[in-house]
């Protein structure tokens, strides 16, 4: 399913967006520019995740290949799996596009105001190491929809003044999206969504420590990535200051789509 959402707009001028098919306006060279203008994480993981969808819809891979089983990986030393299963969300198809955009959207606008690579790349570490900790738990193979709730989570709350409309129906502030996303969920299909709470929990304990914590306890942050961290990725460059939270409902589009599909099976 589709939750179609409007922009950060004031109430009364929050207009849906409804999938209406236009023909593609943008060159191969304004694409191919777009695409490297993207954040280097976010990039990443959008190509491994059309890549996935490819092979597999070519038949050079199968979802069984890739899948997250905590015995093929620690019995059978199948350690791809603790990867694959982040990338794939079906083969080639419109529910694989919504994924897609959804990356494009809410992990994109994390890691642009984001203080630097290594503080988004070690959020995108501990929300991936949780997940696959209570995986075994929460009975969960494909983890790619968990760990994009975790991402919405966490930017619904550092975006608490967002103006959001879902369907057109219900205009909401953006900390209610998870919650919405989730009731819709269960109107569709009878069924809490497990891999949505799931990530709502891990985005929760990582908001938590990062964003109100510090606050209270003189401003210790223990989220924040160790030195040796961004030396990994900024070759001992200094990180610079967290942008401005209200950066963060700036970098909305006039429209944006979250899809919200049938989990991976």
């Amino acid at each position: 399913m589709a939750a179609v959402l409007g922009d950060g707009m004031p109430l009364e001028q929050c207009t849906p967006l409804y999938f209406t098919i236009r023909p593609p306006t943008k060159t191969l060279t304004s694409a191919t520019v777009g695409f490297f203008e993207m954040p280097v994480v976010t990039r990443v993981w959008t190509t491994a995740t059309v890549l996935t969808g490819l092979l597999v819809q070519c038949q050079i891979l199968t979802p069984f290949q890739l899948f997250y089983s905590f015995r093929a990986v620690f019995h059978k030393q199948q350690y791809w799996r603790l990867l694959s299963t982040f990338v794939y969300f079906g083969p080639l198809s419109l529910n694989l596009l919504f994924h897609i955009f959804f990356i494009q959207r809410y992990a994109r606008m994390l890691e642009e105001s984001a203080a630097s690579v290594a503080h988004f790349s070690w959020l995108m570490a501990y929300a991936v190491l949780s997940l696959l900790a209570i995986a075994p738990i929460s009975n969960q193979a494909f983890l790619g929809t968990t760990l994009s709730s975790t991402l919405v989570y966490i930017w619904s709350r550092r975006n608490p003044d967002v103006r959001l409309s879902f369907l057109g129906l219900l205009t909401f502030k953006a900390p209610w999206l998870p919650w919405v996303l989730i009731a819709f969920n269960v109107v569709l299909h009878g069924h809490w969504p497990k891999d949505e709470l799931c990530g709502i929990a891990v985005g929760h304990v990582w908001y938590f420590f990062n964003d109100i914590y510090p606050s209270t306890h003189g401003g210790h942050r223990p989220m924040d990535p160790p030195q040796w961290w961004i030396r990994l990725f900024e070759r001992g460059a200094l990180a610079v200051p967290a942008p401005d939270s209200d950066i963060h409902a700036a970098a909305l589009n006039r429209d944006v789509a979250v899809p919200v599909v049938p989990d991976v099976r």
